[in-house]
């Protein structure tokens, strides 16, 4: 039994268009008689049939609401995914538009204010699609992105309680002083944002949203997002979770942070960003408050998950390290540091903010 067959297409001729480079899992286009698909596989350990069906769910009912999304295809037993041992897979019709950032890194800043508020725009329009969904926060552990650890009270008791079922986790961390390095490095940030008070709604949100992550039309003024693709990090969070999480993977030059070369913030991005999401829906000042608090913390929940992954699924000892000293660690120092604090400034200040929103 192959992929397309399970879908019903079996004798369809099928020629590889593209793959992914990407590490974390094996993604094809494939070209048909007819049609294009978009392919993906993963390892079992990563993602079983059930929790990709989470995370499609969610693709469905975008879908349903409006929101481009790419539908899933089902399989002959009417799931969504298919375990073919050791792997599973999903398959998507192929999305509108132009893959403008295909060959772009996850961390590189949008080419252009126009692509920000085109950017801004589709996260508010998928946020309103989004209020409709009540399914509960996913199951899946294994390179997933959500706000459990902002949202605790105590961030190192949460972290040392999670530990026990993430063994791969605790392996390596307990060879660090770990509890020692998030208190300099995160608990400043985490204090701040809880003596905001703010009260943010729980909400399903996409939480990898970067420009790669995109299908574009137009540019410029006229730029439109045609397709919003990828949604193995989404999670039961909130708005302006992720709405932290696309300042900081599309306005921070990260790659050149971690080469040891200055990193200035992209402060018109930013507001594009923040322009295009009110537009469409709305920010209230409470949120812009809590934007500013909660973008250094964003990260941790992932940074955390990759660690996971390197060191307990691939073995890989130095993409381990690099995600906890330039990504878990890093990315915090640097919110301590002057351009960071000019960057939290700049979002907190709202003679600024409401300036650019207008």
């Amino acid at each position: 039994m192959d992929v397309l067959g399970s879908c019903g297409l079996r004798s369809a001729p099928a020629v590889i268009r593209w793959h992914s480079p990407r590490p974390f899992s094996a993604a094809a286009i494939v070209n048909l008689a007819d049609r294009a698909l978009f392919i993906k596989r993963h390892h079992q350990r990563v993602r079983s049939v059930e929790q990709l069906q989470e995370e499609h769910g969610f693709i469905m009912h975008l879908h349903a609401h409006g929101v481009p999304v790419s539908p899933v295809l089902r399989f002959a037993d009417g799931r969504s995914a298919l375990a073919l041992e050791p792997y599973t897979y999903e398959v998507h019709e192929l999305g509108a538009g132009t893959d403008l950032y295909r060959d772009t890194a996850s961390w590189e800043p949008f080419t252009s204010r126009g692509h920000a508020v085109a950017a801004g725009r589709a996260l508010g329009q998928l946020h309103r699609a989004a209020r409709h969904y009540a399914a509960p926060p996913r199951a899946a552990q294994v390179l997933v992105s959500n706000d459990a650890i902002i949202r605790a009270q105590d961030p190192l008791g949460f972290i040392r309680g999670d530990l026990e079922r993430r063994p791969a986790l605790r392996d390596y961390l307990s060879r660090r002083d770990w509890q020692a390095d998030l208190a300099q490095a995160v608990l400043p940030h985490h204090r701040r944002y809880h003596a905001q008070g703010a009260h943010l709604d729980p909400l399903w949100t996409h939480n990898d949203w970067h420009a790669s992550n995109l299908l574009w039309s137009g540019d410029g003024a006229d730029a439109t997002v045609t397709t919003v693709l990828d949604f193995g990090l989404a999670d039961r969070t909130t708005a302006i979770y992720d709405l932290a999480t696309a300042i900081e993977r599309n306005t921070i030059p990260w790659l050149d942070i971690h080469a040891g070369r200055a990193g200035t913030a992209n402060l018109p991005l930013a507001d594009g960003l923040l322009q295009g999401y009110a537009s469409v829906a709305g920010l209230e000042r409470e949120e812009q408050v809590a934007l500013a608090a909660m973008l250094p913390l964003v990260h941790v929940g992932y940074a955390l998950a990759e660690i996971d992954y390197f060191h307990g699924i691939t073995r890989s000892a130095g993409n381990a390290d690099l995600a906890y000293h330039a990504f878990l660690l890093g990315h915090s120092n640097w919110f301590l540091r002057p351009e960071g604090q000019r960057l939290l400034q700049h979002l907190s200040d709202p003679r600024r903010l409401l300036g650019a929103l207008c």
